[in-house]
C-alpha cells in the first residue's frame, strides 16, 4: 500500500494551447485538482513553490485554499525554497494553514533549485555569507523546526496590549504535531542523511544532484536507504516518511498516447546542473500492463511509502485528474498500492 498524490509545478502561460494562461487561472485551478483527487481517492495534493516566474510562488494562501475545500487529502509542497524564506513568518503561515486543514499539512523544504534571476533571496531579504547559499536555507530551516515545537522564547512585553500567559511566548498560531511534518527535499545522498539527523521526512524528486554510473532508482533507493540508517542512528522514535516523485502516464485512450505516447522510450538522462553532474530519471509512459510491469522494477519507488506524480498542469484540471484516477484504477491494484 501506498499513499499516492500529486504534484504540480503550476506553470501558466498567455497561449492558447494553456488551459491555465493567468496566476488567476492556476490558483483556482490548482484548488479544483484537490478537490478533485479527493474525490477520485488519492491521497496528496502537492505543490512546487518557484520565484520570479509564471509559477506558483505563496504557497500558504493557496494550500489554506484547499484546506477548506477538503476534508481529507494531505496538502504539501515540493519544495519551499528556505533561501528565500522568514522562518518565523513562515511559521505563522504554516500554523494558519494547518489549522485549517484540520493538521493535513505536508511541507517539503530545501536548498532550492536553479532560479529564475540572479540571487533572487537577497530581493527577500537574505544573503548567504561568504555566498554558501545551503548554509543559509539549512539555518533558516532550522529556526523553523526550532519554532515550530511550540517552546516560547520571546520576553513579553511587561505592559502589553492584551494580556499574556505566563512565561516566554512562542510564535502563534501554533499547529502541535506540525514539526513532525516537515520534508526535506534532498537531491543527493549526503543531504538525504542530513535530513535524517534533522528529524526531517525525506522527499526526494525525479533529480539527483550526483550520478555514480547506476541507473537512477538504483541511486535513488541507495539515497533512502542511507536516510533510514542515518535516522536509526540518530535515535529518532517516530518512523519516517519517504515520498519519490515521478512522471508516470497510463495510456488507455488516443488522447493519452497523443500527448504522452512518444515517451514510452524515455530513458534516464545525465547532464550538468549549477557545475556539477546530475542524473534525471526517465517518464513512464505506456498501457497499464506494461506499465505495471516497468514500475514493479522501480527499486526506489518500491522503498518509500508516499509516490507524487507530476502532473502537466497547463492542460487542465480533467485532463491531470483523468491521469491520477487512470494510475489509481488501472495500474496501482496491480502493484498491490491500492
Amino acid at each position: 500500500m501506498k499513499n499516492i498524490g500529486f504534484l504540480s509545478f503550476g506553470h501558466w502561460s498567455p497561449s492558447p494551447h494553456s488551459a491555465a494562461r493567468s496566476a488567476s487561472d492556476v490558483l483556482l485551478q490548482s484548488i479544483d485538482l484537490a478537490v478533485a483527487a479527493e474525490e477520485i481517492g488519492a491521497d496528496g495534493a502537492y505543490f512546487r513553490v518557484h520565484h520570479f516566474a509564471r509559477q506558483l510562488a505563496s504557497p500558504f494562501p493557496l494550500l489554506a485554499a484547499i484546506g477548506a475545500k477538503t476534508s481529507r487529502i494531505e496538502i504539501g509542497t515540493g519544495v519551499i525554497d528556505m533561501r528565500y524564506e522568514n522562518p518565523l513568518y513562515m511559521a505563522e503561515d504554516a500554523g494558519a494553514a494547518d489549522l485549517i486543514a484540520g493538521g493535513r499539512l505536508q511541507l517539503g523544504v530545501s536548498r532550492g533549485s536553479p532560479e529564475q534571476v540572479v540571487d533572487g533571496y537577497s530581493y527577500f531579504g537574505h544573503t548567504p555569507e561568504d555566498g554558501d547559499h545551503a548554509r543559509m536555507a539549512r539555518e533558516h530551516t532550522q529556526v523553523l523546526l526550532d519554532v515550530l515545537k511550540g517552546e516560547g522564547f520571546a520576553e513579553p512585553n511587561p505592559r502589553p496590549m492584551f494580556p499574556n500567559p505566563p512565561g516566554l511566548l512562542r510564535i502563534e498560531p501554533h499547529s502541535p504535531g506540525l514539526r513532525d511534518r516537515i520534508w526535506w527535499g534532498a537531491g543527493s545522498r549526503a543531504t538525504a542523511e542530513w535530513a535524517a539527523e534533522q528529524g526531517m521526512n525525506l522527499m526526494s524528486s525525479t533529480l539527483l544532484t550526483e550520478d555514480t554510473g547506476v541507473p537512477f532508482h538504483e541511486l535513488q533507493a541507495e539515497q533512502i536507504q542511507r536516510f533510514r540508517d542515518a535516522w536509526a542512528a540518530a535515535g529518532h522514535t517516530r518512523t519516517p516518511r519517504v515520498s519519490v516523485s515521478r512522471s508516470i502516464f497510463p495510456i488507455v485512450n488516443e488522447t493519452d498516447r497523443a500527448y504522452f505516447g512518444l515517451e514510452s522510450r524515455s530513458q534516464d538522462q545525465v547532464g550538468r546542473l549549477e557545475g556539477g553532474l546530475a542524473r534525471f530519471g526517465k517518464t513512464y509512459a505506456d498501457e497499464p500492463d506494461r506499465l505495471a510491469a516497468a514500475l514493479a522494477q522501480d527499486t526506489a519507488i518500491a522503498a518509500a511509502d508516499t509516490l507524487l506524480l507530476t502532473v502537466p498542469n497547463q492542460l487542465g484540471v480533467d485532463y491531470c485528474a483523468h491521469v491520477i484516477e487512470s494510475l489509481l484504477t488501472h495500474v496501482a491494484p496491480e502493484l498491490g498500492w491500492r
